[in-house]
């Protein structure tokens, strides 16, 4: 029975990043229209994560622009060096004169590498 061995960077994205995360965390970007880039939301991710965690900023994707309205949720995606993954949740919180501010939560879970 093959057995999964958990490298050092899926150990310190589990530990750090996962239980930073999970606690739930909130963030706000001034935009001139009410939408966000992904672009902008995965480096705006990014920066609030190395922030928190006093770490290097993670590779951060998000596959589509929030919309600037309230409830509506996109998923991101954080990724290791080492190939492992975590879904990241991001859901509109309010919209102020342009301003998108937003909640973030991780999954529970982090994906090792495929392969």
């Amino acid at each position: 029975m093959p057995k999964f061995r958990r490298s050092a960077a899926v150990s310190a994205l589990s530990a750090v990043t996962v239980g930073v995360l999970l606690s739930g965390c909130s963030a706000s970007v001034s935009v001139g229209t009410p939408k966000l880039s992904a672009g902008k939301l995965a480096s705006t991710l990014s920066a609030k994560l190395a922030a928190t965690t006093g770490r290097p900023k993670p590779h951060i994707t998000c596959p589509e622009d929030l919309k600037g309205k309230v409830g509506t949720a996109t998923r991101c995606t954080l990724s290791a060096d080492d190939g492992s993954t975590l879904g990241i949740t991001v859901k509109v919180t309010s919209v102020e004169d342009g301003k998108i501010n937003f909640d973030y939560k991780a999954d529970d879970k982090v994906s090792p590498a495929a392969g």
